[in-house]
């Protein structure tokens, strides 16, 4: 509907009832402020179609936002907008907190395709203020109502991006504000990317190797098995090196009969994850428990429970200490390196690393809670989930595996505290005594 700005016409009608001076000319001296009943100008409406939208932070792809805006009769020339944010990006370690790309959009304005549109992600560093994010939105021809159409598509480094609505402003070429209005926008978590998501191996009875990439969801955190390959029942222990993902990186090593030790080096190709093997060397026999550790490379338990640790290059070893017989069961947890153990009593004990290249390799150990002497199986992977802290699964006599989701708790050994399995666990699936080794 039209609008009058009224303010504009009081003012014309001023200045023609003005007095005219001696010389002739009209003497008038606008007042500073307008008079009583009169408008100021008018700022138009945002409103959003649909509703707010929730964009995941991960692989999902694009979502869709829209809104319409409704300027005021009167505005010509080309608008300028921008959509913004409300929180602030704080560094980490002197660096943006998300990636380059974190945000990718495309703009149409009227059923007018526009392409990219541009995101602006200053983040505060030191004592040095800045803008929350924004988006640029398209420079376009006033008219009645514009209707705006954006995709967002966000990484996981989005999860910064923490609000729950975000501000549209339009502007005319003077720089004043026609519209204006807030639109439901929410960054949640998504699925990773396979980089960042775990996965489980297990070998069958006929020595066959299977492989289940997490999928980022809890609620069925492994995809379809796969196939690695037959003959690996010629190994009597095997562990990751480090954590295996999805997008098929990950060593691990295996140990033969003879005691000889090979490695397998991650491809990063899922469907063939493992190059062919290496040769270590021989004499791992006198251990009774290896684990993979991605800072030191490997931890290894002899017959008389005492721990050595070797680097990735496997050279010479590193006594860490004796007592390490207590343990039922040793697993690295996930890609946060240490070591959890399972004492005799079915408690879970949490190793984390020290974090200081002299020093010993673990600090004093933590305890993490009783019963998991229900267990058969302890395997600690990257997450599975979406919370970026990485997980145990665990199967019990029955044959189903079971989930524990990591968690956040104190430390007196670090600021950043340490990650644990959580004591409440989700069903994944029977018919896991199938396997005679899951790691």
């Amino acid at each position: 509907m039209a609008r009058m700005r009224t303010a504009v016409v009081a003012a014309a009608l001023i200045a023609a009832l003005a007095p005219v001076t001696l010389g002739g000319s009209a003497a008038f001296a606008a007042p500073a402020t307008p008079a009583a009943g009169t408008a100021v100008a008018e700022v138009g409406t945002v409103v959003q179609n649909g509703g707010p939208v929730a964009v995941p932070a991960g692989e999902e792809g694009a979502v869709t936002l829209r809104f319409t805006a409704s300027l005021p009769a009167g505005v010509r020339g080309p608008v300028t907008g921008a959509l913004h944010l409300s929180t602030k990006l704080f560094e980490i370690a002197g660096n943006s907190p998300v990636s380059e790309n974190v945000v990718r959009s495309t703009c149409s304005v009227n059923g007018v395709a526009y392409g990219a549109c541009r995101w602006n992600m200053p983040f505060m560093h030191d004592t040095q203020d800045a803008d929350p994010p924004s988006l640029d939105l398209p420079t376009v021809t006033a008219a009645g109502t514009l209707a705006y159409t954006v995709t967002l598509d966000a990484d996981r480094t989005a999860d910064a991006l923490v609000d729950k609505e975000a501000r549209v402003e339009l502007k005319d070429s003077t720089g004043a504000v026609v519209a204006r209005g807030t639109v439901g926008l929410d960054f949640v978590p998504g699925t990773p990317p396979p980089g960042q998501r775990g996965t489980v191996h297990a070998r069958d009875k006929s020595g066959v190797l299977w492989r289940y990439e997490g999928t980022g969801d809890v609620t069925r955190p492994f995809a379809a098995r796969k196939r690695v390959g037959g003959g690996w029942n010629a190994y009597t222990a095997v562990t990751p090196v480090d954590s295996p993902t999805a997008a098929g990186y990950g060593d691990l090593v295996a140990r033969d009969r003879d005691g000889v030790l090979w490695y397998y080096t991650g491809t990063g190709k899922p469907d063939a994850p493992f190059a062919p093997r290496r040769r270590v060397g021989g004499g791992w026999n006198v251990y009774t428990s290896l684990v993979g550790n991605s800072h030191y490379g490997l931890v290894a338990r002899d017959r008389d429970g005492v721990l050595w640790s070797y680097d990735h290059v496997f050279g010479q070893r590193k006594r860490v200490g004796g007592g390490w017989n207590t343990y039922t069961a040793l697993t690295m947890p996930g890609n946060w390196g240490g070591i959890l153990g399972r004492d005799k009593d079915g408690v879970l004990w949490k190793y984390d690393l020290q974090g200081c290249a002299p020093c010993a390799p673990f600090e004093p150990r933590q305890r993490v809670g009783g019963g998991w002497n229900v267990y058969t199986a302890l395997a600690g992977t990257t997450e599975l989930g979406r919370d970026e802290n990485p997980d145990l699964v665990a199967r019990d006599a029955a044959g189903k595996l079971w989930l524990h989701q990591g968690v956040r708790k104190s430390s007196p050994y670090h600021s950043w505290g340490t990650t644990v399995p959580g004591s409440t666990r989700t069903l994944v699936g029977g018919g896991w005594n199938t396997y005679n080794l899951i790691f």
